[in-house]
């Protein structure tokens, strides 16, 4: 059986299409033109704005022309992870995916089902002729992963409705209505080269195998650092083995748990086996920390060929204090939501770029915007004493919950009516696109809900087929009842 044929069809169907269409953060010209001429070739009405954005128009269903315009919206870009031994290009290939017992996921590669599976439900109900509805705008953002251009620059005029829909939720049977805001952390060292010391062994330490995911969904889940793990090895090589260190490369993306990391460095010959001993015990004391949390996790010394250089050591010492002391993870847990993560702080990525520059990259998350701001205060603070140049992204806004709304009103009841269950309610800790909507549509009334997703924003990301009909289900009836 392939995912074609799986129910609801046609929802299937056109996530099958979408997996077929690479569509990289920021890079999403192809999947801009795959919906441009989706709605040439049935007809609808459509807008593309000078970021790219699309918003799909159709008409309300006899009968319902009375009711008030939805928007169904969904981001097009995917994250673009892979495992080290895929080969895979995310610019050119098609997603390859399977049916794995009860859920889909991809070979080696992140599937794309956030939210790629928002998007074939947004354009299933434009299909499908059974559905009953008032007016529909499916609302297509681009560059959501890495920076929410897409919602910061949504055209004037773009859309009319009066309720919105995020279709980019991941855990089925819970309702979000407020999310948290974020703010990225750039520190970025300046070094110079040095003659590699005589008399030393080289190293290359590599972690990998973590199972990372999503930087706010997943903060709360105790996982390891890929960075983290390899700066408090060489924190302790630098502390006691005169380590010099040559290279440092980890993560890729500002909002996913880094999940493999590798630095290369020496240590006097006369100590080698000194280290080698302290290496082994670290490596036992790091799996036994993550034993309930990283059942894969690995981690690997091997002997390299001598290196001609190595960062100078003043910026040297200073990079390894920093990673170290920089707070990661989990910062406080909310009092006014029982379970939510108020706040969190994750180092994402270390890498070399350019001439002579390291680039340390981190993001903030919080649903009180003070605590967001004083995370990122006590971040630049780290950077900063140890002498990297520190600068931030724009950062988004939260969403307040708004639990008097009339949709989610409407959608509780609709829950409740199809599976004889109470929904759960509540905000999520991971960023959405609301907060920025509701800047520009101050009047609007959101909710957000889909299928359950597993592993987001890595190789292991999974697609649980049974909720996917439960998904569509909801959203038929919500549009069905919604007035």
């Amino acid at each position: 059986m392939t995912i074609r044929e799986l129910d609801p069809k046609l929802v299937w169907e056109q996530f099958d299409d979408i997996t077929r269409v690479p569509r990289p953060s920021k890079k999403e010209g192809k999947i801009i033109e795959f919906l441009v001429n989706f709605a040439e070739a049935h007809g609808f009405d459509y807008r593309k704005d000078e970021i790219g954005n699309v918003v799909i128009y159709k008409g309300a269903t006899p009968g319902f022309e009375g009711r008030p315009t939805v928007v169904l919206q969904s981001h097009m870009d995917m994250v673009c992870e892979k495992n080290s031994d895929v080969e895979f290009d995310f610019e050119n290939d098609a997603i390859r995916t399977k049916i794995d017992g009860e859920w889909v996921k991809a070979e080696g590669t992140t599937l794309g089902a956030d939210c790629g599976i928002g998007m074939a439900a947004a354009l299933a109900v434009l299909l499908d002729e059974n559905l009953q509805h008032g007016a529909i705008e499916a609302l297509f953002t681009v560059d959501e992963e890495t920076g929410l251009t897409g919602a910061f620059e949504l055209g004037e005029g773009m859309l009319k409705g009066k309720y919105l829909i995020n279709l980019d939720s991941e855990d089925e049977g819970e309702i979000f209505i407020g999310c948290a805001g974020g703010i990225d952390t750039v520190a970025t060292f300046h070094y110079h080269n040095e003659e590699a010391p005589k008399g030393y062994n080289w190293f290359r330490v590599d972690v990998s195998d973590l199972l990372g995911g999503h930087s706010g969904d997943d903060i709360d889940k105790g996982r390891a650092n890929s960075n983290k793990i390899v700066a408090r090895l060489l924190w302790d090589a630098q502390q006691s083995y005169q380590m010099r260190l040559s290279y440092f490369c980890g993560g890729n993306l500002r909002n996913a748990i880094p999940r493999e990391a590798y630095a290369i460095f020496g240590v006097p010959t006369r100590l080698k086996e000194e280290f080698v001993k302290r290496y082994r015990m670290f490596a036992e004391d790091v799996r036994s920390e993550f034993q309930f949390t990283e059942p894969n996790f690995k981690i690997t010394l091997n002997e390299m060929p001598e290196v001609p250089t190595v960062l100078d050591e003043a910026t040297q010492t200073a990079l390894v204090n920093a990673l170290v002391g920089v707070p990661n993870g989990v910062l406080a847990m909310s009092f006014a939501v029982q379970g939510l993560v108020e706040t969190s702080t994750n180092l994402a990525s270390v890498k070399f770029e350019g001439e002579n520059a390291i680039v340390v990259t981190s993001s903030q998350r919080s649903s009180v915007e003070s605590a967001k701001t004083y995370a990122m205060q006590t971040v630049e603070s780290v950077f900063a004493l140890a002498g990297a140049d520190v600068a931030h992204s724009d950062g988004y806004p939260g969403w307040a919950p708004n639990p008097d709304s009339n949709l989610l009103a409407v959608t509780v009841e609709s829950y409740k009516r199809l599976f004889g269950v109470e929904p759960k309610v509540r905000a999520i800790h991971a960023g959405l696109e609301c907060g920025l909507f509701l800047e520009k549509y101050p009047e609007l009334e959101m909710v957000s809900f889909g299928p359950t997703l597993r592993g987001v924003h890595s190789p292991d990301e999974r697609l649980e087929i049974a909720t996917v009909r439960k998904f569509w289900d909801l959203l038929a009836d919500v549009l069905l009842h919604i007035e």
